[in-house]
């Protein structure tokens, strides 16, 4: 799940390039809400609205990981070894990337886990892209294909 489309079409092209090479490894749905205006709202306000419009499209029975500055550092070959011990366990996944002010905490409680995408502060159309291309990392090393070197 992530707020907002892409608005750079270069970004837009490589993050669905990805997407559709990880969806041949795990079942992938892609959820985008409306980013909220922040012309005339707080930082706080923007979050808490698309923080809502998050919660609401998140499965109830699915481990929640926010991606969010501060939270756990995976290197790729344990980000795999995540994904596929809750495969392994039945159980589905639902990443949450917030908007331009980041995620509401509301949002943030109700994660399973909190993941570090990188230690930068990235756009959230760089965070999508990246959580995308390790997905697509994920699922080679699990069939231990070349692409992870």
């Amino acid at each position: 799940m992530a707020v907002g489309k892409p608005k750079n079409t270069a970004i837009a092209a490589a993050i669905a390039e990805y997407e559709t090479r990880a969806s041949r490894y795990w079942p992938l749905a892609v959820a985008e809400v409306k980013e909220e205006s922040a012309k005339s709202a707080s930082a706080a306000v923007v979050r808490d609205r698309e923080g809502e419009r998050l919660a609401a499209r998140v499965p109830a029975t699915a481990v929640v990981v926010c991606c969010d500055p501060g939270g756990r550092r995976m290197d790729s070959a344990a980000f795999a070894a995540f994904l596929q011990g809750h495969r392994d366990a039945g159980r589905d996944v639902a990443f949450v990337i917030g908007g331009a002010y980041g995620l509401s905490p509301a949002m943030l409680k109700r994660a399973t886990v909190r993941l570090e995408l990188a230690p930068w502060t990235l756009p959230h159309e760089l965070a999508r892209l990246v959580l995308a291309e390790q997905l697509y990392r994920a699922g080679t090393i699990g069939r231990r294909e070349p692409y992870h070197k």
